[in-house]
């Protein structure tokens, strides 16, 4: 405003409380904290973007601890939405010849999953607009995870043998959940989503935000051709790393219980 040029200002400010670091302020001088020139060096922004909403001090002080991240980078980011996808992509790859299957149709399992993800991503929708970002990131891995519920139960690697039309129906809706997957994850993973987008063959001009959900699951016609997909979207931390970090960063080996008395 100061300079008088043309910007434009911001449409909404969202406070937070105090992000602490194991119980404390984190501290440059007392070489205690991570901070995000260093964070950059360990793990690409993805990671760190998840976390911090899925995590974000909005009611009142949030804590950061290493276990913590890890658990929450290597069960949300790792096993729910990259074994989603990778297993999707390898699956298509190895048994439909890298295309989305065109045969079969959506049925009871299908109208299920096609309800719960239109309340969950207006949910979600609601909870972006209204910048709660913590509740914003539950849909999300809800959404992810509804997904990965889905995929078991219609278990197509089963399936194909006994009934190849129901698996390549299953199939095509996994290939496109990877899709719809990919679009409502950019607000939070841009850079796994234009990974994911790549993978099955889907330009940004093409990656619009999802309308109805019934049409996002068929977006992907029968004969799409995919790409090779991702070898590993996110990969897990290590409990090497983390004692590493741990002593880099001002917190030292955690604490053993005494032994036991006999």
């Amino acid at each position: 405003m100061g300079s008088r040029e043309p910007w434009k200002l911001v449409d909404f400010i969202k406070g937070f409380s105090w992000l602490n670091y194991y119980g404390g302020k984190s501290s440059t001088s007392s070489k205690r904290g991570v901070f995000m020139d260093h964070a950059l060096e360990l793990l690409p922004p993805d990671y760190w973007r998840y976390y911090l909403i899925a995590n974000a001090p909005e009611n009142d002080d949030a804590d950061f601890a290493w276990e913590h991240f890890q658990g929450v980078v290597n069960k949300d980011l790792a096993n729910i939405l990259g074994n989603f996808v990778n297993r999707a992509l390898r699956f298509a790859m190895s048994r439909f010849e890298g295309r989305v299957p065109a045969d079969g149709a959506h049925g009871a399992m299908e109208r299920e999953l096609v309800a719960e993800l239109e309340a969950r991503v207006r949910a979600y929708e609601k909870h972006l607009e209204q910048l709660t970002f913590r509740k914003a990131a539950g849909e999300l891995r809800a959404i992810w995870s509804a997904g990965n519920v889905y995929v078991t139960g219609a278990a197509p690697w089963i399936t194909l043998k006994s009934d190849p039309t129901r698996a390549a129906a299953s199939m095509r809706i996994a290939l496109n959940l990877v899709r719809l997957f990919a679009i409502l994850s950019e607000p939070v993973v841009p850079d796994a989503s234009a990974r994911i987008l790549d993978a099955i063959g889907v330009s940004a001009a093409d990656a619009a935000w999802p309308g109805s959900i019934e049409a996002a699951v068929s977006a992907l016609p029968g004969g799409h051709s995919l790409k090779q997909g991702p070898e590993v979207l996110f990969r897990k931390v290590t409990d090497e790393e983390i004692a590493l970090w741990r002593s880099r960063f001002g917190v030292g080996a955690p604490e053993r219980e005494p032994p036991s008395a006999t």
